[in-house]
């Protein structure tokens, strides 16, 4: 009886393969996953875990937990809904707009499901520790979290509802965060190494998160909506919304005067360029964006696209919005198409470091039909602030070695953030120090998404016959398959005893009136990594051992297999 529990009779298993990919299905993980039988779609963004698929989920959440506990964590569980007022204090009611998912309860109060916990594990720390005896600590949790995506896509890997762990750290000095940092970036490295992972460590912005240092743990995938530039001479990687250079002013005494050209008809970085039959990357681009109702001009060269979401990372939480052709409306010094940086009036002007000191342009001359050239920075007009907001391209130099980048997709399966005292500052958590006096506590924040990594690892490890997991996280150790009748049965079942009795997970395909064609694809469908096969050789105690990945095949008795595959 104690090894009952091992073997899973898939003749009394709620289960259903799909021979088609769903129609709504784009990405890989999507379709294999719906069509071995792992989940199902309940709403837009929102799924049923199937018993098969729950096995992989709790075979991650078991691997997180041991690595949470081995450098110190205390596990615990905080509610989904919680009160409107500790976001109110952060300010993060308002900056998560229309993600947050907002309710009344039925006396009119304001909650929320949550989508992050750090202001609720800042109170709890706040109410059950009060020394610096108490500290460091760090707390986790595994638990459903909330984001109303404005467009649910890709199966689980962007959805509405999630499991994640979340992680908090709290010390007394910056010294201690920066320990219980590297402890939990190790802690990660080995959780991704033993989930059969391949990832990247990049560095990252920190966004709606706060704090100073930040980075993501990056699964390479087609599916991914993260792009990352990656270095192939150096350990460099990063997202590309992360990426900085170094600010190199030139030498402009040699640039003539700044003069004013005729060009008609030329309001795009394409027709000025053909226009004047000079290179795009010789015109200065100017964006035109309103920041909280204020209009800000972002400069870059004329051959780079501005990134939107670096703009928004740096004026968050404000809110930011292109400008509209009401915006010119009074405006004399802002002429569409034709907007320069000089003489741009009451507008706050941020460029790119390559719009460094000393350099010059061919640009707008904020008139109708006219441009301007030998426009330099520093001389004709004045920087506000310097942001790195173009999109970073492939080739583009690393900021460490000066090699080409190269641009990959990828998932983001972690996150960690040295957050500081962003949230202790918000609640006023302060412990009694050694010297009678109180300190202010620091924090991190620490994300892995567990649902998440079941999609990412279902990118990863797949064929076109269909999942391949690796074996710690696998729904079982052994699939065994029955592929004839009653003699076959038998010795399928007897051999999944014999491996169930040796402490391995198996699963066993023993349903009646199904093909053996049938059971082999979805044995591939499935992606156990072993899978033993009772066919045409069961009389003899004879069974074929294969190796999902690979396809290598070997035929053993019963106690060869047995004596193999539990060793």
């Amino acid at each position: 009886m104690a090894h009952a529990a091992q073997v899973q009779r898939m003749s009394r298993l709620m289960f259903k393969t799909l021979r088609d990919d769903p129609a709504d299905a784009e990405v890989l993980s999507h379709k294999l996953l719906v069509r071995a039988g792992f989940v199902r779609r309940t709403a837009a963004g929102v799924w049923s875990w199937l018993p098969l698929g729950k096995k992989v989920l709790a075979n991650i959440e078991r691997i997180v937990r041991e690595e949470m506990d081995a450098i110190g964590g205390q596990e615990v569980l905080l509610p989904a809904l919680l009160p409107k007022e500790p976001y109110e204090a952060t300010g993060r009611w308002e900056e998560y707009g229309a993600e947050l998912f907002r309710l009344k309860d039925r006396r009119g109060g304001d909650y929320l499901l949550g989508p992050t916990h750090e202001e609720i594990f800042t109170q709890l720390v706040k109410d059950q520790c009060t020394s610096y005896k108490d500290l460091p600590v760090i707390l986790y949790q595994i638990q459903t979290k909330y984001r109303d995506e404005a467009r649910p896509r890709a199966g689980i890997l962007r959805g509405r509802e999630f499991q994640m762990k979340d992680s908090y750290s709290f010390d007394t000095a910056d010294e201690g965060l920066a320990e219980s940092y590297a402890l939990h970036r190790a802690a990660y490295q080995r959780i991704f190494e033993r989930l059969g992972l391949d990832y990247r460590i990049c560095a990252a912005i920190a966004g709606a998160m706060g704090g100073s240092k930040s980075e993501e743990f990056l699964a390479p995938a087609a599916a991914g909506e993260d792009v990352f530039a990656d270095c192939p001479s150096c350990d460099f990687a990063a997202n590309t919304e992360a990426i900085t250079y170094e600010l190199k002013p030139v030498d402009a005494a040699g640039v003539p005067a700044l003069e004013e050209i005729p060009t008609p008809d030329t309001p795009t970085i394409e027709t000025l360029a053909a226009h004047l039959d000079v290179p795009a990357s010789a015109t200065l681009k100017n964006l035109l964006v309103k920041v909280n109702g204020e209009i800000v001009a972002v400069g870059v060269p004329g051959d780079r696209e501005v990134d939107m979401g670096k703009v928004e990372a740096h004026f968050a939480p404000a809110v930011v919005e292109l400008v509209t052709a009401e915006d010119f409306v009074g405006r004399d010094d802002l002429v569409r198409g034709y907007v320069g940086p000089q003489g741009l009036e009451k507008v706050t002007y941020l460029a790119d470091p390559r719009v460094a000191p000393g350099t010059a342009w061919i640009t707008g001359a904020n008139k109708e039909g006219l441009h301007a050239k030998n426009v330099v920075a520093g001389r004709d007009f004045e920087v506000d602030a310097y942001v790195d907001v173009v999109v970073v391209q492939e080739g583009d130099p690393c900021p460490n070695c000066g090699t080409g980048l190269k641009l990959d997709r990828a998932i983001e399966i972690g996150h960690i953030f040295q957050l500081g005292r962003k949230y202790a500052d918000a609640f006023q958590l302060d412990v009694l120090g050694q010297n009678g006096k109180p300190v202010r506590v620091t924090m991190g924040s620490y994300g892995i998404g567990v649902s998440r990594a079941v999609a990412a690892l279902a990118e990863q490890h797949a064929d076109d016959k269909g999942l391949c997991w690796p074996r710690e996280v696998a729904p079982a150790d052994v699939h065994v398959v029955a592929a004839g009748k009653a003699k076959q049965t038998e010795l399928a079942l007897d051999v999944a005893d014999q491996l169930g009795a040796a402490g391995l997970r198996v699963l066993v395909d023993d349903r009646p009136g199904v093909s053996p064609g049938v059971k082999f694809t979805d044995a591939e469908l499935i992606g156990v990594p072993t899978i033993v096969v009772a066919g045409r050789r069961a009389g003899e105690g004879v069974v074929e051992v294969k190796d999902r990945r690979t396809g290598e095949r070997e035929e053993l008795t019963v106690a060869e297999a047995v004596a193999r595959l539990s060793a």
